[in-house]
């Protein structure tokens, strides 16, 4: 598979967190997920539904009161699979970038000393 496909089908951190959050609190309103994520209503509303079309999230209704209804996101097979597999994606990226974080806190602590070291402090 060509990287531009894969690139296609790796979910956004912001879906990641959704699944994250649904797979835990599947009761959860989008105004919640919202506040929770800090991200706008509009935009989880249209991450819930991309997930919804990729077959990652499934949507029952329940009553809440007698007029109006709740909702329950449940992840099916396919959205746990997908969770776990970009929640590793997610991991090794940020490991990545924390190892190049210490390199360069480390060169930047080598050229600090260097110059302490050369009396122009």
């Amino acid at each position: 598979m060509s990287q531009k496909k894969s690139l296609k089908k790796d979910i956004s951190e912001i879906e990641l967190n959704i699944l994250r959050s649904l797979h835990s609190h599947p009761e959860f309103t989008q105004r919640k997920l919202s506040s929770q994520l800090g991200v706008s209503l509009g935009s989880i509303n249209y991450c819930i539904n991309a997930l919804v079309d990729k077959g990652f999230v499934k949507v029952d209704s329940f009553k809440k009161a007698s007029t109006k209804k709740k909702y329950l996101y449940l992840l099916t097979r396919k959205g746990i699979l997908e969770k776990t597999r970009s929640t590793i994606r997610f991991l090794e990226k940020k490991h990545s970038e924390y190892i190049q974080l210490q390199n360069e806190i480390e060169s930047l602590k080598s050229e600090l000393s260097e110059v302490q070291h050369e009396g122009y402090e």
